[in-house]
């Protein structure tokens, strides 16, 4: 089976995550960057990226490759912001079917509530069942062995 990780990271919770996914897995890896960056390390980037959620804005992405059918499997990488997951995954899923694939999501955030941010992706995709699910708290900055255990037991589950 063929994985390939898409994720979007501000601060770098989430790209710590998908490098050890991508190591674990042997996965491919599609990051999205916004053409318009948005704020990193202040009080501007919760206005920002709360905002955007609020609103439901699609930023424009920078060109990435993507062919669906190279995979059987998508995880879909996200930090939670106004608990949802952020603009440019809904832009990547706006521009991409991924109904017909094994699915499964992980998410990063300063609370662990990430129950609505789930549902929402769930429904922005189109599936009824996900494979697996992962949630972890800052898991760049509060580094520990019971997060790389969570990653891999994520891992064994796909």
């Amino acid at each position: 089976m063929k994985a390939l990780v898409v994720y979007y990271s501000l601060e770098g919770n989430t790209k710590y995550v998908v490098d050890q996914i991508r190591d674990y897995l042997k996965a491919d890896t599609l990051c999205l960057e916004p053409v318009k960056e948005y704020p990193k390390g202040s009080v501007s980037k919760f206005v920002w990226g709360g905002k955007s959620v609020v609103f439901g804005e699609t930023p424009k992405l920078k060109p990435y490759k993507f062919s669906e059918d190279r995979y059987d499997m998508i995880i879909i990488g996200t930090p939670v912001w106004a608990g949802s997951f952020v603009p440019p995954i809904k832009t990547f899923l706006k521009e991409n079917k991924l109904s017909d694939k094994k699915i499964a999501f992980f998410a990063c955030s300063t609370s662990g509530n990430v129950t609505k941010c789930f549902e929402k992706l769930k429904q922005q995709v189109g599936v009824e069942n996900v494979v697996a699910k992962l949630s972890l708290i800052d898991p760049k900055v509060k580094k520990s062995e019971e997060n790389v255990k969570k990653i891999k037991a994520f891992c064994d589950k796909l």
